[in-house]
């Protein structure tokens, strides 16, 4: 994911990676979550390139690459629950993590499950309850 992020950061074109998968628990509910939608069923494998997120916190928030990562890896944490809306498939971490900022953050990982299905995309990764943000 770092050197996705560096890519991007340099003006270069990214390539998908494999980040981990969904555990049972987690793809059973939102497999449960897109039956009712009538959406086929997801696989466990998480993809990545990194450009929305790249853009989102790090340009339009002001956080670091490291910051990034952290919400990463602690909203792709095997305690993290499934949040599925009509409009969005994610899962969030339900212990609070202190960022750099002062800020104690329920981190938020959303997928697009359609481009690259069967696989989900990590699109978007969302720090829950930032209110003090990193200075740009």
């Amino acid at each position: 994911m770092r050197a996705n992020f560096e890519k991007i950061r340099d003006g270069k074109r990214p390539g998908l990676v494999i980040i981990g998968s969904l555990t049972v628990e987690q793809l059973q509910a939102i497999n449960a979550n897109r039956a009712v939608e009538e959406l086929p069923p997801i696989a466990a494998e998480v993809v990545f390139v990194g450009r929305h997120i790249y853009q989102s916190r790090v340009v339009k928030d002001g956080y670091t690459i490291e910051d990034v990562l952290d919400q990463i890896y602690s909203a792709m944490d095997e305690c993290a629950v499934v949040v599925g809306t009509l409009k969005m498939t994610g899962i969030e971490n339900p212990s609070l993590r202190a960022d750099r900022y002062g800020n104690r953050v329920n981190d938020r990982a959303i997928f697009e499950c359609t481009t690259r299905h069967p696989r989900p995309e990590l699109f978007s990764v969302i720090p829950k309850g930032d209110l003090n943000k990193p200075q740009k």
